[in-house]
């Protein structure tokens, strides 16, 4: 990269990322308040001028479970454990459709300039859990890639995979299809293999948020020679804020406004990413906190000439073709 580069992702998913994990009921007001975060971040990021990639879960695309229905592949994923699928969990009774669809936020993020609409696949779907094949896999993007292209006549090219689960198949089934940027994990211990369930990993995931326990977060990123998808690691995921965490708020921001000055001295890649819904509990504490990281921006943009870009226009200015 010639500039130093702030990359923000966001996963958006409502309810589809985490109705194998938290029942429904009593979310409801948590949702209905990420729906009204939504239109904040993306005014916040039209003020300061910042692009951003919202990868987003295709289901949510959708105006409700008949379009839903229409748009879903007919190879549905066969885990071992039938919890994981989005399908059964739905079709086990009825849901309050408000906390997973919403096509209208789908339609602000593409009016908002320097907004790019990305795959977070069309099924929140795991590419490492038992029972997943590729042949499924590929249909799931399909899938996303026909909802994205017949309700918005967008080309899906930027993918994060959920709960941040991948192999070297699943990159390559994702390039086969025409993407051309991936979100990747950081390179430290305590991020491989996230679909093993290790508590001392989950520990170390967190107090990293705070203290340097990993490796330098920000990275070089140089031009590709072929038409292989650009890995884009994440540098730090944005915990959601918390009054019964104190001081320990301001430490979190603290370190990613430090490590920001360190990729734009240095003239390297800073990948921050979170989920909308992150901001559900306290909205305005949490959108301060967005706001504080892109003033720090704002002034390494002017100091060091720092830019903010989606993955999809790092990838376009990475591979040749582009």
């Amino acid at each position: 990269m010639n500039r130093p580069t702030l990359v923000i992702s966001l996963d958006f998913e409502l309810h589809w990322g985490r109705f194998d994990k938290v029942s429904l009921q009593n979310w409801e007001t948590y949702y209905q308040v990420t729906r009204e975060v939504v239109p904040k971040l993306l005014s916040l990021f039209s003020q300061y001028d910042v692009k951003v990639t919202w990868a987003t879960v295709g289901m949510l695309m959708a105006e409700g479970p008949e379009e839903w229905l229409h748009y879903c592949p007919s190879s549905k994923p066969a885990y071992k454990n039938p919890r994981l699928s989005a399908y059964n969990w739905f079709n086990e009774g009825p849901k309050n459709t408000s906390c997973l669809f919403a096509p209208e936020l789908v339609q602000r993020i593409l009016e908002t300039p320097g907004q790019e609409l990305g795959s977070h696949t069309f099924s929140h779907y795991y590419t490492m859990e038992k029972g997943h094949l590729d042949q499924v896999f590929r249909e799931d993007l399909l899938a996303a890639k026909r909802i994205a292209q017949g309700k918005y006549g967008i080309e899906l090219s930027s993918l994060v995979f959920p709960r941040n689960q991948y192999s070297a198949n699943a990159i390559q089934v994702a390039s086969d299809l025409g993407f051309t940027a991936v979100r990747t994990n950081p390179v430290d211990w305590f991020w491989k293999t996230p679909e093993k369930r290790d508590l001392l990993k989950k520990i170390w995931r967190t107090s990293d948020s705070i203290l340097s326990l990993g490796k330098r977060t920000s990275y070089q990123l140089d031009k590709k020679s072929g038409p292989n998808p650009v890995l884009l690691p994440a540098s730090r995921f944005l915990r959601p804020y918390h009054p019964k965490l104190g001081k320990i708020n301001n430490l979190k921001i603290d370190r990613i406004i430090n490590e920001i000055t360190t990729a734009a001295t240095n003239n390297e890649v800073y990948h921050i990413w979170w989920h909308p819904h992150n901001h559900g509990h306290y909205p305005d504490q949490s959108l301060n906190e967005v706001k504080q990281i892109l003033e720090h921006f704002s002034a390494c943009r002017d100091q060091y000439g720092m830019q903010a870009q989606s993955m999809k226009g790092i990838a376009h200015s990475l591979i040749p073709s582009h």
